[in-house]
């Protein structure tokens, strides 16, 4: 009985002391789960060539739904605006600087907790190459922050690491 009011009285202060928000020992699956992240920055390293990108000229925001679902979508905020207000009306020029400058897929996900690595199946993107594909992603969570590394980023050849912020 003792040892029973000794664990009850410790399980009662932890609940009272930790900083509100705070989990223990959460699963990676429960802190992507029902999540919403926005880009903070990035870094594409092509063959020892590292590109460093950083908000506000790098923009994403990405989400994890409680079905396994995500949505990510990247852009830069320095890319020419289009001449028209139609986006069918864009110049070829324009098309194509868009189209380089940012990426959206969606689909669903799987989280792989001991080797710390997220699976998405992509069901749709601006990158057509991906779509049906399946991809592995290595992660990385402290508190609010995650970092997503991709092996096959988008522009070909490297890796990139995105640093992501949990949004409140």
């Amino acid at each position: 009985m003792r040892q029973f009011i000794s664990l009850a009285t410790v399980a009662l202060l932890l609940g009272i002391f930790l900083p509100e928000g705070h989990a223990i020992a959460q699963s990676a699956p429960d802190t992507f789960r029902g999540s919403t992240w926005r880009l903070v920055s990035g870094t594409v390293d092509r063959g020892g060539k590292k590109v460093h990108l950083t908000a506000p000229r790098l923009q994403g925001f990405l989400m994890f739904d409680s079905n396994d679902h995500f949505l990510i979508v990247i852009t830069r905020s320095d890319r020419p605006k289009f001449a028209s207000n139609s986006g069918q009306a864009g110049t070829r020029g324009g098309n194509i600087s868009t189209l380089q400058s940012s990426i959206a897929s969606f689909g669903t996900y799987s989280i792989n907790d001991p080797d710390h690595t997220i699976n998405v199946h992509i069901e749709g993107s601006t990158f057509p190459k991906w779509i049906g594909t399946e991809q592995k992603r290595w992660f990385a969570v402290d508190g609010d922050q995650l970092k997503l590394a991709n092996s096959s980023p988008s522009g070909g050849r490297g890796t990139a690491e995105l640093v992501w912020k949990r949004v409140k």
